[in-house]
């Protein structure tokens, strides 16, 4: 429909501007599915290290079913959407492997020295 149409691209756009303000330029959007929202996309970015793109979350519009219980009016909507930190903050540091931030082997001294990131809306 055109609701869900237009409820779909103000939520790319949301996520354009949120990605931009971290440093994530390039994003892809693929249609997927999710039990609660409608339509549902993951969300790409491209590594420029790796030359390819990487999976950095996934998102969707509530299903107004999922809305109603908690209150809100009939015909708003909210957007959903669970991002990966990781994936971002390794484009952003240009690491090629996540084993740099997570896991065994993280570096220490890295994660210790880094500035901390900042974001501003």
């Amino acid at each position: 429909s055109i609701n869900a149409e237009y409820m779909g691209a103000n939520m790319m756009h949301v996520l354009e501007q949120f990605f931009k303000k971290i440093g994530v330029q390039k994003l892809r959007f693929k249609p997927a599915f999710n039990p609660y929202t409608e339509p549902s996309m993951e969300v790409f970015g491209f590594h420029e290290g790796l030359k390819k793109w990487i999976e950095l979350g996934n998102s969707g519009m509530f299903r107004p079913e999922m809305l109603r219980p908690m209150g809100f009016p009939e015909g708003v909507g909210a957007i959903a959407w669970g991002l990966s930190l990781e994936r971002p903050a390794m484009m952003m540091y240009k690491f090629n492997n996540i084993h740099k931030l997570v896991g065994a082997h993280v570096d220490l001294p890295f994660v210790k020295n880094a500035p901390i990131t900042r974001i501003t809306f």
